[in-house]
């Protein structure tokens, strides 16, 4: 079997990091994956290594890729035009499309119009996105498939593995807090800020690692902020860590007795947080769906209200205070995504989707979830 995978944006986020698992995981079971993007931002390097990827926004060569290739299926992500180039290049076969776009109002866009195509099935990353994507439509069956992990590639990694000379490097023995992914207002980076200033204030032994941000649409708005706050000492940003250094990256920070501080407002998945647990660290985020759906709150990390800076500092140092409740939770964490998001659970379900879908014959004894 051979799948395209159509979407707009080339990134480093967790969209492209779970296609980059399962395709790894398809091509083990006999399905060959290719991917369309539009536009990059700087995301080639995780992908180019496991798939073949086309990059072009020429809608000629993009109707001669669908036409020439001969899918058994094409799956769509969040690209409403998308529909018309299938359309033009008379593709018979069945569409899926996976909408990944958190907020409603730009999730519409791509869940408009078929372009009378008619997708066999829509497919979402959590229970909450499933919601929000039935305020849109109700025709079409949506599945629950979350993203998955190469828990080869992400794991706990031993202090004798760890790359100590990439950085970001450890120089001063404080606890080190990862925030992780895009500068842009949805990640809502102006939060950290506020968090990395009272516990500046409070303390001396805390290190922040902003990871990310290089293309991002914020950036020079954070490094102005970041500056006029004089929070330079305790808020270091690496703006480039390539994908593959990111387990000894994680590595790090559980060694530092550290923790992952998201401050995001909404999300469809979340990889960075499955990346963080499967990696030993806990994590403190905020207490919204679907968040809830992958930390439970006070086995493999710590919730804090809403918005509440003071609130998500008292979490933060409930975990960096307290070395028995910090080995407790990476335990149980690195144990649970094993047995929740471990790409062999959850792309055996999506394998199994494709072959009803394309009409193959299933594997009987593939192992699949057939919940």
């Amino acid at each position: 079997m051979k799948v395209l995978v159509i979407w707009r944006l080339l990134t480093v986020g967790g969209v492209n990091a779970g296609w980059r698992n399962r395709s790894i995981y398809f091509k083990k079971h006999g399905i060959e994956t290719e991917f369309l993007y539009t536009t990059d931002h700087g995301g080639l390097h995780i992908m180019e290594d496991v798939a073949p990827v086309y990059l072009t926004k020429d809608e000629q060569e993009i109707i001669k890729i669908i036409r020439d290739n001969h899918y058994d299926a094409i799956i769509v992500v969040d690209t409403g035009a998308a529909f018309k180039w299938i359309k033009k290049a008379q593709y018979k076969g069945p569409v899926l499309v996976e909408a990944r776009t958190p907020e409603l109002i730009k999730l519409k866009p791509h869940l408009k119009s078929f372009r009378g195509i008619l997708p066999e099935a829509i497919i979402v990353p959590s229970q909450y996105q499933r919601r929000l994507v039935s305020i849109l439509t109700d025709e079409i069956p949506i599945h629950v498939i979350y993203n998955g992990i190469d828990t080869t590639f992400y794991r706990a990694l031993s202090d004798d593995e760890i790359n100590v000379e990439s950085e970001p490097k450890r120089l001063n023995g404080k606890k080190i807090i990862g925030w992780i992914g895009r500068l842009d207002k949805r990640k809502n980076w102006q939060m950290l800020l506020e968090i990395a200033k009272l516990m500046k204030s409070q303390r001396d032994d805390i290190e922040f690692w902003v990871i990310g941000g290089a293309q991002s649409v914020q950036r020079e708005e954070f490094a102005a902020k970041w500056q006029e706050e004089q929070l330079t000492d305790v808020v270091k940003w690496f703006p480039v860590i390539p994908y593959q250094q990111m387990p000894h990256v994680y590595a790090k920070i559980r060694q530092s007795g550290g923790c992952t501080l998201a401050t995001t407002k909404t999300e469809s998945f979340g990889n960075t947080f499955i990346e963080s647990m499967i990696s030993g660290v806990p994590v403190v985020a905020s207490k919204m769906m679907p968040i809830t759906e992958l930390v439970i709150n006070g086995e493999h990390g710590l919730l804090f209200r809403g918005q509440n800076v003071e609130d998500g500092v008292k979490q933060l140092s409930e975990i960096v205070d307290n070395p028995t409740l910090h080995r407790q939770m990476s335990e149980s964490a690195v144990k649970w995504v094993h047995e929740k998001f471990a790409i062999e659970v959850v792309a055996a379900q999506y394998v199994q989707l494709l072959k009803k879908i394309t009409g193959a014959n299933t594997d009987e004894s593939s192992g699949v979830n057939r919940e």
